[in-house]
């Protein structure tokens, strides 16, 4: 029986994706692990926001950039106008899809995709 699904998104620079998720998207880092002290890379690193995990990591092998991780969320024009008050890039505005979701996208410095989607999922 599944319980839980946790998207990893490859990162190659942990300290910027930090400030992009947590002060661009409002997440809190929970845990950062860097077994090579002080560096700052490799590392990998558990971000929440609103009881929702998504994990970055910069180690080689955790997959390659360029990901996505879907969002369903409460209102995707809350979150627009959220992020454009803190300067976030909107890759796609908020869109009606044919198929009835409502959806907004970012994308971090290492090409992942931050899908924001309300409704039909």
């Amino acid at each position: 029986m599944f319980t839980l699904a946790i998207p990893v998104l490859h990162v190659s620079n942990s300290t910027a994706a930090e400030q992009f998720y947590c002060e661009g998207l409002g997440f809190q880092r929970e845990f950062a692990y860097r077994p090579d002290k002080p560096r700052t890379d490799p590392c990998y690193m558990g971000l929440f926001r609103d009881g929702v995990a998504l994990h970055v990591s910069s180690f080689p092998g955790d997959g390659v950039s360029g990901g996505v991780a879907n969002f369903i969320v409460d209102d995707v024009d809350q979150l627009h106008a959220e992020f454009r008050a803190r300067g976030v890039r909107i890759e796609l505005q908020p869109t009606d899809q044919s198929r009835g979701n409502r959806e907004m996208y970012v994308e971090d410095a290492d090409g992942n995709s931050i899908r924001f989607v309300h409704g039909g999922t």
